[in-house]
């Protein structure tokens, strides 16, 4: 759905939003308005203070679902583009700014745990609540969210549901669609709908698909309420192997999880890509992890079927305290962040990843087309310091595939990502989609994905289409996140 024009100007825009929510909610300064204009898909040229926009007229700060719906009003009204966001770890572009005078509705400002119900094991927060406050609250009373990704120290609920996120346990605990009990959400005409919590419900189609994953493009989530689980970390029991190939490491975690046992961690890393996180001991070949989690007999039997299963196959035994001490330090927050951005501007030096997923008869396919092509086909690929791939969440019917790759950047700043990241992001993409795949596995369509959007969904791709006619007629929400600009 297009968007036509505003009828107001950038003036216009700020006065009407003051009058809305008064001049402290309204942020204009040049310097948080350019940074605004981009998310960490382009974090090389925001590290140089490269910004070429378009830029947003104003960042509203809400501090409440009427606020939302207040400002989602009047952006329809006068056809503003809006971008939503709270914890602003979006990697895939969909924060950035497509159009000129956008309104970035930040609902950080929504921050407070609504109800923590230990009987009917769910919590309810508003948006704006960071995941790692959510689960230290909980560990305090022997509970988890059992959602780990690895921006769990900065993320917050709204962008997690909005993304369709993922966690590091997500074999045994699921991912965001699968903990989601029900939530709150606006729609641009500032209607606020709220899905009730029950267990399940056959009452039709499960509306709560239209929330989750929209990326901001249909609505904004304001309150979510998610499972809760018991933690019971003194249970945890740890496992590594070294495998001489891929191969063996997808056969090995194959045949655990379509057995029916749920490790919460279950990888295979690639030789170059396990350099980066075992170097110690890693020995040139590919590492498999495991982690058996919850109570003691599932544990137990958990972990005797991954003994077992790895007695199967040629495989080298790591030390479990090993695999215990990486398991402590997956997650990275704004130290990690600052320290990458020393390396990107002292050393030249850049990674970046491209998520996929993929049925486990081709998954072995994928990974060897994907390096192969890019080793064949890439105009940089001498600039290329690693490029390897990791399965980090898997099920019943495959697996995905997490494509790392690293470079020195040997051009201009503000061409870093058009000579080294879009390609390699497009040729991941597209052989993915060629292997039968996803194009995308958890960190969204975003911006720069959404060319293949329409590829992606085939003969449904209508079906979302609709979405975006029904929900947002006059196309203010997100322009060019998930659906291509233009169309």
């Amino acid at each position: 759905m297009d968007q036509s024009p505003s009828d107001l100007n950038r003036e216009e825009i700020v006065a009407g939003l003051t009058e809305l929510l008064g001049a402290d909610a309204v942020v204009t300064d040049d310097r948080q308005l350019r940074e605004a204009s981009v998310d960490r898909f382009k974090k090389y040229t925001s590290a140089h203070g490269i910004y070429d926009g378009p830029f947003p007229s104003a960042i509203v700060n809400a501090t409440s679902t009427d606020d939302i719906a207040r400002v989602l009003a009047f952006a329809d009204e006068h056809r503003v583009n809006v971008v939503a966001r709270t914890g602003r770890t979006g990697t895939e572009g969909g924060l950035e700014t497509a159009v000129a005078d956008t309104i970035v509705l930040d609902g950080s400002g929504l921050d407070r745990i609504v109800s923590v119900d230990t009987e009917n094991m769910r919590a309810t927060v508003q948006c704006g609540v960071p995941l790692q406050v959510l689960e230290d609250t909980l560990r305090a009373r022997g509970y988890t969210t059992g959602h780990s990704p690895q921006s769990k120290p900065l993320a917050q609920y709204g962008g997690l549901v909005a993304t369709r996120s993922i966690g590091q346990f997500s074999t045994l605990y699921g991912a965001i669609e699968d903990m989601v009990v029900g939530l709150e959400a606006v729609f641009p005409d500032g209607s606020v709908a709220r899905i009730k919590n029950v267990p399940r419900r056959a009452a039709g189609p499960d509306i709560r698909h239209i929330v989750i994953g929209n990326e901001g493009a249909l609505c904004y989530v304001t309150e979510v309420t998610v499972k809760i689980f018991r933690y019971m970390p003194e249970n945890n029991e740890f496992h590594g192997f070294l495998v001489d190939d891929m191969a063996t490491g997808i056969a090995m975690i194959r045949e655990v999880v379509t057995g029916g046992f749920a490790p919460s961690v279950v990888r295979v890393y690639s030789p170059e890509d396990a350099r980066q996180h075992f170097a110690h001991f890693y020995d040139g070949k590919c590492v498999v992890v495991f982690v058996a989690e919850g109570p003691r007999g599932i544990v137990r039997a958990t972990s005797e079927e991954i003994e077992r299963v790895a007695g199967a196959y040629p495989h080298e035994k790591v030390e479990p305290a090993l695999i215990e001490d990486w398991f402590e330090h997956l997650n990275w927050g704004a130290d990690k962040i600052e320290a990458e951005k020393r390396t990107m501007l002292e050393k030249r030096e850049l990674g970046y990843t491209t998520e996929v997923s993929v049925d486990w008869s081709r998954t072995v396919e994928l990974y060897e087309n994907v390096v192969a092509r890019i080793r064949r086909e890439f105009p940089a690929a001498n600039d290329l310091t690693m490029l390897g791939a990791h399965s980090s969440h898997s099920y019943q019917t495959g697996t995905n595939l997490y494509f790392v790759y690293d470079y020195t950047i040997n051009c201009e700043p503000r061409d870093e990502i058009t000579t080294y990241h879009i390609p390699l992001n497009a040729i991941i993409v597209e052989e993915a989609l060629k292997a039968g795949g996803s194009m995308v596995h958890h960190h969204g369509i975003g911006k720069y994905r959404a060319p293949w959007t329409e590829r992606e969904h085939g003969s449904a791709y209508p079906l979302l289409a609709k979405l975006k006619e029904a929900f947002d007629p006059n196309g203010i929400m997100n322009k060019g996140t998930i659906f291509p600009a233009g169309s």
